[in-house]
């Protein structure tokens, strides 16, 4: 099959799952309407399956635009001036061009600073974060505008459950709405599952294993493979929790920590896993923390590591991190994320920063009563509140709310006590 047939056929693929599938408008839409005519590239980048072509033909689906997907061997080392003239063969005068998993190609950002130079208006999408901006920033400087794109989240998933709900709540919708984030931690919110009930267990291990081959193992030349998939589970049942390389290193007989944090890293590039540090008012000391390590989709926790409905609780922060993430993607590039950790081991698992002032700290329990609650939950909150004072305090429990006041040792602390339910439903744009 030739060159000009594969781009026909890739674009016929594109329009007609546009046009014929159950689609599902996405929490960032809005706001990227906004850019469509930017002369700035716009660069969508995010885990394989996450919706990213998706995303960019429903913005571009009133213009005429070239497409062309590097998933497809044959097109991986084509001439950006070869690929320009099949397109103006197939589509003739266009002024929007889309380059799906562009990173495949190995010259593509030669391909896009050309298309850009020669006046199109670009998208391009992309699953592995670090080779993006390391490119990026090395040709593109100050001409491109950075987009991630996550898996669904619960409210995206209760869009595509045609669920919609009005306050007050009852205590049936309430039961349901829970039920529903039962499932949506269990299978994860990537759009195939979600939208196309795709089986999650058979999915999920199939990308996941695609996106370790394809994204890790080929690009990065993986030697020892059985024990790299063997650590790579290690790390996914370390979810929620801090990695300490030493002990991976002991683990898996290592010669060095660098193996583990090259692991963890290419992990990371892939959207995988995404790691957290620790607050600190030395920049320094932030780079040199202990990380926290999170997955960006629970359905690879329940149905890749195999993890059991004991670790709840963890579930709970690990879905908080991401859509920490999603809002600040989405909503408040200006955020920033940590956790933290004072001299006395009292523990904050969110720390939310905007600017040079903290605005939030965020506890995540598993709990539906206040005598639920572990004491060192809202202790370290009330301590750490003398050090941030004005920061707003917030324990996400499972199915308790009030707001309470509460003493320790002299000092005292108003704190809000929000459902997970409820928070995820909550303004994220504010």
């Amino acid at each position: 099959m030739d060159i000009k047939q594969i781009l026909i056929d890739q674009k016929k693929e594109l329009d007609y799952i546009i046009s014929s599938k159950k689609i599902i408008k996405r929490e960032i839409q809005n706001s990227l309407e906004n850019v469509i005519n930017s002369n700035l590239i716009k660069v969508i980048s995010g885990i394989r399956r996450s919706g990213k072509s998706i995303l960019c033909g429903l913005l571009l689906k009133d213009k005429k635009f070239a497409y062309a997907n590097f998933d497809e061997k044959i097109l991986l080392k084509i001439d950006p001036r070869d690929l320009l003239r099949v397109f103006h063969e197939i589509y003739g005068n266009f002024n929007y061009i889309l380059l799906d998993e562009v990173q495949n190609h190995e010259s593509w950002e030669l391909m896009a600073n050309t298309f850009h130079r020669a006046g199109y208006n670009l998208f391009i999408t992309g699953s592995n974060a670090r080779l993006l901006s390391r490119e990026l920033s090395s040709h593109l400087t100050g001409r491109h505008i950075d987009i991630e794109l996550f898996p669904f989240s619960f409210r995206e998933y209760l869009t595509a459950m045609s669920l919609s709900f009005e306050y007050p709540l009852s205590s049936k919708e309430v039961g349901e709405i829970k039920h529903h984030l039962l499932n949506y931690m269990s299978m994860g919110g990537f759009p195939e599952i979600v939208v196309n009930k795709e089986n999650p267990r058979i999915y999920l291990r199939k990308l996941f294993d695609d996106i370790i081959e394809k994204d890790i193992v080929l690009r990065y030349r993986i030697r020892y493979l059985e024990t790299f998939r063997e650590i790579v589970y290690s790390v996914l049942a370390n979810f929620s929790n801090p990695i300490s390389f030493n002990k991976f290193k002991k683990q898996f007989n290592l010669g060095s920590e660098h193996t583990i944090k090259n692991y963890l890293r290419y992990l990371e590039e892939a959207f995988i896993i995404l790691q957290l540090k620790k607050f600190s008012f030395k920049p320094r000391e932030i780079e040199l923390s202990e990380r926290k390590v999170y997955c960006i989709d629970t359905g690879f926790i329940k149905n890749v590591a195999y993890t059991s409905s004991e670790n709840i609780g963890r579930l709970m922060e690990n879905l908080v991190y991401i859509d920490l993430l999603r809002r600040r993607s989405y909503f408040k590039p200006n955020m920033e994320i940590y956790y933290y950790k004072d001299y006395q081991g009292y523990e904050i698992d969110f720390l939310v920063k905007e600017g040079i002032e903290v605005k939030e700290l965020i506890q995540v329990t598993y709990a539906t009563d206040f005598d639920e609650i572990a004491p060192r939950e809202y202790r370290a909150l009330i301590k750490a509140s003398e050090l941030f004072k004005g920061t707003r305090l917030t324990i996400i429990t499972w199915d308790y709310e009030d707001t309470r006041t509460i003493k320790w040792f002299g000092r005292e602390a108003s704190i809000d006590f929000v459902p997970l339910w409820k928070w995820f439903m909550s303004d994220t744009s504010v």
